[in-house]
């Protein structure tokens, strides 16, 4: 899922960048499952004819069928999770839907368009407004509607969205965690087997990745920058693509990303073109935002002579590309860029 640009005043930044994502991306979070169960074991094959008999006699067992159950969510509301939902809303944490096989009533978006890169997978399915308007939320009918941040329901909007469906509210401590949210959601949709798989899969994926990066660029140095109404970002190696890269992938992080203290990091940290002109990196990925308006910066003397830009090792990612989220769907996209570009 798309990450919120995050720094020590958290909210307001948030919003601010809030609204320059509305602005200019289309903006798009989530991958496979994991599953952990053995099936049975074959009868002997020198079991006696009578005991197959028997064997082949008895009735199938069946799994016990899906009980409506009471939860806590992040901010302590008591939940009632149907047993089986038909109906799920879950705006923004669509990855994580798409990922254990469920199919949303409605999908996020903002004016300028969806999560692009699960497109493919929510291709029939509406959207609806990020901000969650009442009359559209009743319109899609939900049962069960879970809500990504505590954020999201302030000033009564909990109470009201409650009375459509049951909500309930993931939180911010849990969604910085693709792994936790989808471990969570897949408690919730009675789906736990289906979201192991995928962090299983994710995990195997990604140390075959890192075994082939490592041989292919060593202990190079890559740097992620995102490109949006001519100001660059570059990305931390906390959350998304940077996660990804840094963490999964093993890859090594940039100069002017070690350069800044911990404490202050952003997930997104905004930097000049004059500071760029000290990047280091031997490696660029470029998420570009801003294909109208940064043409000019990406053509400036300053850019031209950044080491990774004149030695050709450029490679620039869509706006509707998988860089800006996280999640299992969206880190394997990931993966598979970072391969195609870095492995030759």
């Amino acid at each position: 899922m798309m990450f919120w640009v995050q720094t020590n005043k958290k909210r307001g930044m948030k919003l601010a960048l809030t609204g320059i994502i509305a602005m200019t991306l289309l903006l798009s979070a989530c991958g496979n499952n994991n599953s952990n169960n053995a099936s049975n074991a074959n009868a002997s094959t020198n079991a006696s004819p009578t005991a197959s008999a028997e064997a082949t006699a008895a009735p199938a067992e069946t799994a016990a069928p899906a009980e409506a159950k009471t939860v806590t969510d992040a901010m302590g509301h008591q939940v009632t999770v149907p047993a089986n939902p038909q109906r799920v809303l879950a705006s923004y944490l669509e990855d994580y839907l798409v990922t254990l096989g469920v199919t949303p009533v409605a999908q996020w978006s903002v004016t300028n368009g969806i999560q692009d890169y699960l497109a493919p997978a929510l291709k029939d399915v509406p959207t609806i407004s990020y901000d969650l308007p009442l009359e559209a939320v009743t319109s899609f009918a939900p049962d069960f509607h879970i809500v990504q941040s505590e954020g999201t329901v302030q000033n009564g909007l909990y109470d009201q969205l409650n009375k459509i469906a049951p909500t309930y509210v993931l939180g911010d401590e849990i969604s910085k965690d693709w792994r936790a949210s989808l471990r969570k959601i897949g408690e919730l949709l009675n789906k736990s087997d289906a979201a192991e798989k995928a962090i299983a899969d994710y995990d195997q994926k990604a140390a075959d990745a890192k075994a082939k990066l490592t041989s292919a660029v060593g202990e190079q140095s890559v740097a992620i920058l995102w490109l949006v109404q001519k100001n660059f970002y570059i990305v931390d190696n906390t959350r998304a693509s940077g996660a990804v890269l840094y963490g999964d992938l093993g890859l090594q992080l940039p100069n002017l990303v070690t350069e800044i203290p911990e404490a202050s990091r952003a997930t997104w940290n905004p930097i000049t073109l004059e500071k760029l002109a000290e990047l280091t990196a031997d490696h660029i990925f470029l998420v570009n935002s801003d294909k109208a308006q940064g043409s000019d910066v990406l053509n400036s003397a300053i850019w031209k002579g950044i080491p990774a830009v004149k030695a050709g090792h450029v490679y620039e990612m869509s706006a509707a590309s998988s860089w800006l989220y996280s999640g299992a769907y969206a880190n394997n996209l990931t993966i598979d860029d970072a391969l195609a570009n870095l492995v030759k």
